[in-house]
């Protein structure tokens, strides 16, 4: 399963967030024991007053070359698990993910 789902006005991306790292960056995909995937990516930010969420969707929109504007979290807020929302066409986005994912997001 790839690690989002297509919506009409974009995709919702679904990720986890490790705060507090050495570095931010986004490290492929990982599948949970549930079976479902997620993009792995680690902020700098500390998860208070919302700086690790806000230097996620920053983190998110460069790796996908979209506007800072296009992508905000819209689930699991205080958690490590999140569902970020990309506005965009859905095609295109899912193509950058599969190529920031390592070929591992395509749909089987």
């Amino acid at each position: 399963m790839p690690p989002f789902r297509s919506r009409d006005d974009g995709i919702d991306l679904f990720v986890r967030l490790t705060p507090k790292a050495a570095l931010d960056r986004i490290e492929g995909v990982e599948t949970s024991a549930d079976g479902r995937s997620h993009l792995k990516a680690r902020v700098r930010a500390v998860p208070e007053n919302g700086a690790a969420n806000q230097a996620l969707e920053r983190l998110v929109a460069k790796a996908l070359g979209v506007p800072g504007s296009s992508v905000s979290v819209v689930a699991g807020g205080t958690a490590r698990l999140k569902t970020l929302r990309i506005v965009g066409d859905a095609a295109e986005l899912a193509k950058r993910i599969e190529a920031l994912s390592g070929g591992q997001g395509k749909p089987h």
